[in-house]
């Protein structure tokens, strides 16, 4: 037998800005974004819009549109902005993709041109999805417009959309070409949006950086409250947290099993399906999270007072800690409504031997591939009641 053998290394590297005014005409970033190391000017580019922040942005259209018109020696704005749906529903229907891989083609948008997705993080992985899978991959650009899509899920590597029932089943691992934080988008959030990217924080600081915790447990009143400032120093250190784990790690498109960015989220995937999709995707992490701190605890791991803390701070947050359907079916593991068949499906989705992260204390997880389901059980029933005081 003979075989040839291919190895090859591919360098990615993209930038994540944090601004105002994002398409105000004197604000050159996104113009200096689309220029930096163009061979040839101006490009191409689409929009796409989470229809969603129309209502609280009813400028935002003509304001991308006269952007444009202002920086033309730079963006060649090739259709007018598609608006589309967003939130975690839209990603169940694959025609939102389509629309925007049919104005790909309309446009004649090449692998030199830009996608410029502006909307919340499922909005963001619909539109990445489609962009990384026309002319197998086009460059995209995200404008981020969330608490949860600004610090966690706009700013990795990940794009995807909900079939067979399972979340994110279809997708692709594509780098962003750059990500654009608009912190003005923020103030038009409703509570549950402004709350719910929150959970990320609290999990990457707990898996990762005590200080980061004592940070947001010291701010938690004026976080809860909508003060800016704490939240944008929340954003930055969290994206800085994830962006530092995915490309400091060896690990950015998760061909192994160590999955330590997903603590919680075994339970949280599960959930979101369980209740279609109701629960935001921060809500059903805050309570994964709840869940395997509990479990932590349980299995005598982490201690009391860390336990304690970490509920606390979730429910000072305004998060809940417990959703019925987490109570459903748990003696039958196989049936596709018990929380207990996001085990399997949570290994299933990342490949390798399940790989569930736990805690030993604030700052401080570990890896185990196997949780007891009468542990499980008894952290659901404990949360069912529990009211962190």
């Amino acid at each position: 037998m003979v075989s040839i053998q291919q190895l090859f290394q591919v360098e990615f590297h993209y930038s994540v800005h944090f601004t105002r005014g994002l398409f105000a005409p004197d604000n050159p970033l996104l113009s200096d974004v689309v220029r930096d190391g163009a061979a040839r000017l101006p490009k191409k580019a689409i929009f796409a819009v989470d229809e969603g922040l129309i209502p609280y942005h009813p400028h935002l259209i003509p304001s991308i549109e006269k952007y444009c018109e202002e920086h033309r020696s730079v963006i060649d704005l090739a259709r007018p902005p598609l608006t589309l749906p967003g939130g975690e529903a839209a990603k169940n229907n694959p025609q939102y993709v389509a629309a925007i891989q049919e104005v790909i083609d309309a446009a004649g948008i090449c692998r030199h041109s830009f996608v410029i997705a502006v909307g919340g993080g499922a909005f963001l992985d619909l539109a990445g999805y489609a962009a990384a899978t026309a002319h197998r991959g086009i460059r995209l650009i995200r404008a981020p417009t969330t608490v949860l899509a600004q610090n966690d899920s706009g700013v990795g590597v990940k794009n995807g959309i909900n079939a067979f029932g399972k979340k994110n089943f279809l997708g692709t691992f594509a780098p962003p070409y750059a990500v654009l934080n608009d912190f003005d988008f923020l103030t038009t959030l409703s509570d549950r949006d402004w709350r719910s990217g929150m959970a990320e924080a609290i999990k990457v600081s707990l898996i990762k950086d005590a200080g980061f915790f004592d940070f947001i447990e010291k701010d938690a009143e004026r976080l809860a409250n909508r003060e800016m400032a704490p939240m944008e120093r929340l954003i930055y250190e969290c994206a800085w947290l994830h962006l530092n784990h995915i490309g400091a790690n060896g690990d950015p498109f998760e061909t192994g099993s160590s999955r330590p960015l997903d603590f919680g989220h075994w339970a949280a995937h599960k959930l979101e399906q369980l209740t279609g999709y109701e629960l935001r995707h921060g809500e059903a992490v805050a309570m994964g999270v709840a869940l395997d701190s509990t479990y932590s605890h349980l299995a005598g791991f982490l201690g009391a007072a860390q336990w304690r803390r970490i509920l606390k701070l979730l429910s000072k947050l305004g998060f809940k800690l417990y959703a019925p359907e987490m109570s459903l079916y748990l003696d039958r593991r196989d049936d596709h409504r018990s929380i207990l068949r996001g085990l399997s499906e949570f290994r299933e989705h990342l490949g390798g031997l399940l790989t569930i992260m736990l805690l030993r204390d604030i700052g401080k997880s570990f890896e185990t591939n196997e949780l007891h389901e009468e542990i499980i059980r008894e952290s659901i029933s404990q949360l069912s009641g529990e009211r962190a005081e």
